[in-house]
């Protein structure tokens, strides 16, 4: 077999990638994600990229092992169906892995969390090669976790994955969608940001950064240091549950300011007197972008199919 169909769903772009054993994209696809449509139009075009990007990269159908897909939100990895997904509304409940399969001839198909996908990947062909436990944070649209324990992706009750975007870093915090208070993702994901921004009449997370960055804008840079002192007490209670080999940060947020982002998960490293902090490395994926497509690949390429 020539290898794998790495498919990363996101809030913004749906990524694809024709993913070797040794873990290199030989080609990719990007198209829109479009998460307003309807469920039956975007996985009308997910199959579609998919053809073309087996068309772009020469490779027949029976020399594919078969599609992984990361997608945004719980899954039940066990029948690929998607679940509650509140960034693509009209996709929850939906059977994803399934239908795939039956397009491409009953080619195996897997699907799992993005942020799991993600870690997968890093762990596969990156930053967390060869370790044994390690947790990632991605911090985009949204904020993901994942937790790989003994070189395994960790699966809770369910198969769910870890909500480590929805720790609580400030009880009396903005409200956030999952029905609590001051979650690490209602303060820092983009979005949140960007609401945080437009209260001072700022547009977008980007300029939020800029305007906390340039002299004066006293306000821009409180939202800012909230950021960074949500990332401080996140880190904090992930440090002190799993006791990882290694904490891994990535993200379109992360890779634009990663200073601040390590900056803050290296003081609570240093603070944290109960944890063996000279066992822990924090770190920033080294994936990029490409994780989630490689990770999901290597559902299907770590697995023999």
């Amino acid at each position: 077999m020539k290898g794998a169909i790495g498919i990363d769903v996101g809030g913004t772009k749906i990524a694809f990638g024709a993913v070797t054993p040794d873990g290199r994209i030989v080609a990719r696809r990007t198209i829109a994600t479009q998460p307003d449509d309807p469920f039956e139009s975007g996985f009308g075009r997910i199959k579609h990229e998919t053809e073309q990007l087996l068309v772009d990269v020469g490779w027949q159908a029976d020399e594919v092992s078969g599609i992984g897909i990361g997608c945004p939100g719980p899954v039940d990895t066990a029948r690929g169906l998607i679940l509650s997904v509140y960034t693509l509304p009209g996709w929850s409940n939906r059977e994803f892995a399934g239908p795939l399969s039956a397009h491409f001839n009953n080619m195996p198909v897997r699907l799992e969390n993005d942020a799991n996908a993600a870690l997968l990947g890093e762990a596969f062909a990156g930053a967390a090669k060869g370790k044994k436990s390690a947790v990632m944070l991605t911090l985009g649209t949204g904020v993901g976790g994942a937790v790989l324990l003994d070189g395994k992706i960790y699966h809770g009750a369910g198969g769910a994955h870890p909500e480590i975007g929805h720790v609580s870093v400030l009880p009396d915090g903005p409200e956030c969608y999952c029905g609590t208070r001051g979650c690490y993702e209602i303060i820092a994901a983009g979005p949140a940001i960007s609401d945080a921004g437009a209260e001072i009449g700022l547009a977008g997370s980007e300029a939020v950064f800029a305007a906390a960055a340039a002299e004066g804008n006293a306000k821009a840079a409180a939202i800012i240091d909230g950021v960074s002192a949500a990332t401080e007490v996140a880190v904090w209670s992930i440090l002190h549950t799993y006791l990882p080999e290694l904490m891994l940060f990535g993200g379109g947020i992360v890779d634009d300011h990663w200073p601040l982002f390590e900056a803050a998960a290296q003081k609570s490293l240093a603070a944290a007197v109960l944890a063996r902090d000279e066992d822990v490395t924090i770190a920033r994926a080294t994936l990029g972008n490409d994780a989630g497509m490689v990770g999901a690949a290597s559902l299907i390429l770590q697995n023999g199919s």
